[in-house]
């Protein structure tokens, strides 16, 4: 972005047209949720739970049914041949050959598909250990390209899915899916860059407004037919995922996306305003809190708690190199 007045002016737009649609979802999960034995007018703390209850019965998809058509080796497949075709390379598993801090964590190799060139690798470490690893997921870089070192680029892509039990693969929840994509976007970047030098070679030459594009570029690949179907089929029985879940599944992304809309413009507008416009010293005693609530009554639909001290655990504007200051 050339400025932050270009930011709060395509934040100002993208809010004037997500707040109509965000306002006529809340009525309607409001009126479900009447309909359904609910008295009075919602809570923050009853919204998620009736918005999900209106989801299952307008789509008939419960996350956790779809699992059994996720399991990671078929997930894997459909990915790699997918990465196959886009960018013309080979991803092999290279298990074995480095040393690894856990026995579930995977070592791949990317080969040029055609000359076969051995061009970058990657870690997989795609399962949840609650008492030695975080909650989340996430890229990280473990070694980057540089011609002069002789280096070739080396990624991490850490999930946090389900185990494998027995002889029953590791499912995922199709959200899960989506993740383990976002993340290898996010890896992609790193390891096909074609720059030579280090200090401009992958991730590290990339501007931060677009650091996120490759990730979400991954993700769509997820509602792509072709794709979908590459992966999507029953663990024990090969059985694709019936069409009309699929179908089900690409109108779900739009379910109540004013409100996922405006709630990411909420946490864009009080990171810019805090960074770009607020002053601790002010004349009026302003506070962080009392910008939150200023931001909440044009970003929200339904307003946080007076107690509220989101801000404290904001750690995308203070921490991890995300926010606008």
């Amino acid at each position: 972005a050339p400025s932050a007045e270009a930011v709060q002016e395509l934040t100002d737009l993208l809010r004037a047209k997500s707040y109509p649609f965000a306002v006529a979802e809340l009525k309607a999960v409001q009126e479900y949720a009447n309909r359904n034995g609910f008295e009075g007018s919602l809570a923050l703390w009853d919204l998620t739970y009736w918005a999900e209850r209106m989801k299952e019965e307008k789509y008939g998809i419960k996350e956790e049914e779809l699992r059994p058509y996720f399991a990671l080796p078929n997930v894997l497949d459909g990915l790699f041949a997918l990465t196959k075709r886009i960018f013309g390379i080979e991803i092999v598993a290279a298990d074995g050959e480095v040393e690894v801090w856990d026995p579930a964590v995977r070592f791949f190799k990317v080969l040029d598909a055609e000359s076969k060139e051995h061009i970058a690798s990657f870690y997989l470490d795609p399962y949840s250990r609650p008492e030695n690893k975080r909650g989340g997921a996430w890229m990280d870089v473990c070694t980057g390209k540089s011609r002069v070192l002789g280096r070739k680029p080396v990624a991490y892509l850490t999930c946090n899915g389900s185990p494998p039990v027995g002889d029953t693969p590791s499912l995922m929840t199709f959200r899960e899916v989506e993740t383990l994509f976002h993340e290898f976007g996010h890896g992609a970047q790193h390891m096909l860059t074609e720059v030579a030098h280090g200090d401009a070679a992958g991730i590290n030459g990339v501007e931060w407004d677009a650091v996120e594009l490759p990730s979400q570029f991954m993700e769509n690949w997820c509602y792509d037919k072709p794709t979908f179907y590459g992966m999507a089929k029953h663990y024990q029985t090969g059985e694709p995922v019936p069409e009309e879940i699929f179908e089900k599944l690409v109108a779900l992304k739009h379910y109540n996306a004013g409100m996922t809309m405006l709630r990411q413009l909420y946490f864009g507008k009080m990171d810019m305003e805090l960074h770009s416009n607020y002053d601790p010293n002010n004349s009026k005693g302003e506070t962080i809190f009392d910008v939150q609530r200023r931001i909440a009554k044009d970003y929200t639909v339904m307003p946080p708690l007076d107690e509220d001290r989101f801000l404290l655990s904001f750690s995308h504007i203070f921490a991890g190199g995300y926010a606008s200051g």
